[in-house]
């Protein structure tokens, strides 16, 4: 009482703006840190050929500074007071400023063939690792400041987490929506900047008011007071926070691996992950546990028999029970965390274990797990470890829980025999039946839900069932590299041998060609399609045979079919294991029967392409990763790189086919600000997978003459390119992968 009688009517009214006033400046801290997450890696994309991997190596570098930055702030609460603080807070943002505004470092050239994704770290670290420390240091130093005032809020820190993580998912909203569609990337940089100046006048004025209305017990002197955290509780806490950021990584990774690599399908897991917390972190979560353990199982059971069989066939109904799963795994997890939180004087010190959780996390779902894994089997691994974080998973002791597990367990155990010890083959007959025992596997799960330990074990025999066989199709060779995974399978029936670059065919080989003289193009690229017509067409044009073809993307090498006589071909491919298996006549015969000559210039084609200093007669675009094409391959200053290496008389051939994304209005808009004459023709045959594998085609072709392009009138279907006004051209400071998505999806 006789403190609140001391104060007087300008200090309640200050301590009553207090929350509000650290509240907004923590929504603007990370609202500026989750804005250049999407926004520098944009940038950075084009150097790493538009790679998924791009932005999960970035969650690395994220998640590192975000730990660099929660031990700072760590050490200035736990030894300063708020003023001392603060000026040392102060010169980093000063010297943050100093690097401003947000650019790529011109120290880093082009990436190396080895190691990119410490290169890429490196890249990050020197171009905006000061500013991002400085920006992750706000939360967990705000919010200590905040747990020595004088204000009975002061006693739950923790809820000012809620209004850090708003900011963010509202940064992760707006970048897609608001900020990408309308402002190139030097005007977000200068916006970016702009904020940043905002944020430090905040930070001046909470840590002003946190030194003048400090309670008895200053801060530094109650942690220092408090007994050592155990080391199992902070292990826990490690924990709890790794899942959660793996997960991130790995659902992202398999939502772009198919789509785009674009900051719009970035953010959707990112800022469902921030969600979370301000669900769970305060005392009256938005869901209660028992209804995300009630939800937990009706989502992983589909997950659990349809993550890791086969192509995706219905891609988004896919996506959504994987964003399903994924918040509410989140949730468990995140709500455990809370649960376990500790007394404010350990705040901070809670934090930077959480850090260390999202780096250990970060580090195994991007950096380990392609080097331990063929195939994304780090997915599975963490959707297991969330399911062990369900309440009354060990309530009943070690015994009971061994008990629970062993039936399915055991059954994994024999399913992994008998695929590889006595290699048993499931033929193409077998998948009804084979659907049927993983749906009856659904089933079971979700009749054992509410025995979470067995629930948890039929997962993984789920997952090894679905990882093991793929009725029809026989693995012969899997990599995974930087840019994807790459599997070599053959067809049950022994017809055909198949590349997959993640889950689109990325080529096929007759196995009866296979060590034949010269093997038949299929897929895309047999001679009848879209690609071997405009081929010919130009071939007519310019007198029966072409001196030079640059292709870039290689593949199976199918395309070196498609030359004649002593025509000059130079492939451009951005992926050593895609070469490695091109190359290898025991995997695909195109290479060393059509073109065993054939040079192959390794590295990002828009740069090597422009060092090579060769003129072309055509260049065709067939790079893909997954079924994704690089978004900075098909921009305007990409295409006039192009034209910079097509002879007057040439012709520049790309393959658009893409299921999700309308990419025809693109390049007929950069062609027609670069006054080049363009056709297009999208193959309308009837599917012919499985039987031929022969595929459907959507081809547009460029040239500076109507002349070059005049024999394409007699070919069926080639029209001229409409071009919409309404859609812009892309170019490296702009590029909207989700109005190219929508129009896709309109039909268009």
């Amino acid at each position: 009482m006789t403190v609140e009688r001391s104060r007087t009517p300008d200090k309640v009214n200050t301590l009553r703006l207090l929350p509000a006033l650290y509240a907004a400046t923590l929504f603007v801290s990370a609202l500026l840190l989750f804005l250049i997450q999407p926004m520098f890696t944009k940038m950075v994309l084009p150097r790493l050929g538009g790679a998924p991997t791009v932005w999960s190596v970035a969650m690395v570098f994220f998640q590192a500074a975000l730990l660099a930055g929660y031990s700072y702030a760590h050490v200035l609460v736990r030894r300063l007071l708020p003023s001392h603080g603060a000026l040392v807070h102060f010169c980093l943002l000063a010297c943050a400023a100093a690097t401003l505004p947000i650019t790529v470092s011109a120290l880093f050239g082009a990436p190396p063939s080895e190691g990119t994704s410490i290169w890429l770290i490196g890249l990050f670290s020197a171009s905006i690792g000061l500013p991002f420390v400085a920006l992750s240091a706000s939360a967990p130093l705000l919010q200590g400041w905040f747990a020595g005032l004088d204000h009975r809020q002061a006693r739950n820190p923790y809820v000012l987490y809620a209004a850090s993580n708003l900011g963010s998912f509202a940064a992760l909203f707006a970048y897609p929506v608001v900020v990408e569609p309308f402002l190139t990337l030097r005007e977000q940089s200068q916006l970016w900047s702009t904020g940043f100046a905002v944020l430090a006048v905040l930070i001046a004025v909470a840590a002003v008011l946190a030194s003048r209305h400090q309670s008895g017990a200053r801060a530094p002197e109650a942690a220092a007071e408090a007994a050592p955290t155990p080391w199992p509780a902070r292990l826990r806490w490690m924990a709890l926070a790794a899942i959660p950021v793996g997960l991130t990584i790995s659902v992202t990774t398999y939502i772009t691996s198919d789509i785009a690599s674009a900051p719009f399908l970035w953010v959707i897991p990112l800022a469902l992950y921030l969600l979370t917390f301000v669900a769970v972190f305060r005392d009256r979560p938005w869901l209660s546990t028992s209804t995300v353990v009630m939800l937990v199982p009706i989502v992983v059971a589909p997950l659990a028999i349809g993550l890791l069989g086969g192509t995706k066939r219905y891609m988004f109904a896919m996506i959504v029970v994987n964003l399903a799963a994924f918040v509410l795994l989140t949730l468990l997890c995140h709500a455990e965390l809370y649960r376990r939180r500790p007394a404010p004087a350990k705040l901070t010190e809670f934090y930077l274990w959480m850090s260390v959780g999202g780096v250990v996390g970060g580090l195994f779902a991007a950096l380990a797990a392609p080097h331990l894994f063929s195939m994304p089997y780090e997915y599975p691994i963490l959707i297991v470890l969330a399911l062990m974080a369900m309440p009354g998973m060990y309530v009943e002791g070690r015994y009971k829980l061994a008990r629970e597990i062993a039936p399915p367990l055991v059954l994994s155990g024999a399913a992994v025999i008998a695929r590889l010890v006595f290699d048993l083959d499931l033929p193409a007959q077998a998948e009804l039946a084979f659907q049927i025992v993983l749906i009856a596997v659904a089933t079971l799960m979700l009749f054992q839900r509410k025995r979470p330990a067995r629930f948890a074990a039929l997962a993984v025999f789920a997952f090894f069932v679905t990882a093991l066989w793929q009725p029809g199709l026989n693995r012969v060779h899997a990599v995974r590299s930087f840019f994807g995974v790459h599997q070599v399978i053959d067809t049950a029936d022994g017809k055909y041998r198949l590349l997959y670059n993640g889950t689109t065919l990325h080529g096929a080989e007759s196995i009866a060609d296979i060590g034949g003289d010269r093997p038949k193009p299929l897929t895309y690229y047999f001679p009848d399609g879209a690609i071997g017509q405009a081929i010919e067409a130009i071939r007519g044009a310019q007198g029966g045979l072409l001196r030079r073809v640059a292709v870039v993307g290689l593949g199976t090498g199918t395309l070196s079919c498609l030359r004649r006589g002593d025509e000059h071909w130079t492939f451009y491919e951005i992926d050593p294991s895609v070469v490695q298996i091109a190359r290898n006549p025991q995997l695909f015969n195109f290479m060393s029967s059509c073109a065993p000559d054939a040079r192959v210039v390794l590295g990002d084609a828009r740069l090597t392409l422009a060092q090579s200093h060769e003129t072309h007669d055509l260049i065709v675009l067939d790079a893909f990763s997954s079924d994704v094409i690089p978004t900075h391959l098909l921009t305007w200053e990409a295409i006039e790189g192009y034209l910079s290496r097509l002879a007057p008389q040439g012709a520049l051939v790309l393959h658009i086919s893409n299921r999700y994304l309308e990419l025809a209005n693109v390049v007929a808009a950069i062609a027609a600000g670069e006054g080049l004459v363009a056709k297009g023709k999208l193959d309308v045959r009837a599917p012919s997978v499985p039987w031929n594998y022969r595929t459907d085609a959507q081809v547009v072709v460029l040239a500076r003459s109507s002349d070059t392009l005049r024999n394409f009138e007699r070919v069926p279907g080639w029209a001229p390119l409409l071009v919409d006004a309404s859609v812009a051209p892309w170019t490296d400071d702009y590029s909207d992968i989700f109005g190219a998505l929508l129009r896709r999806q309109a039909g268009w």
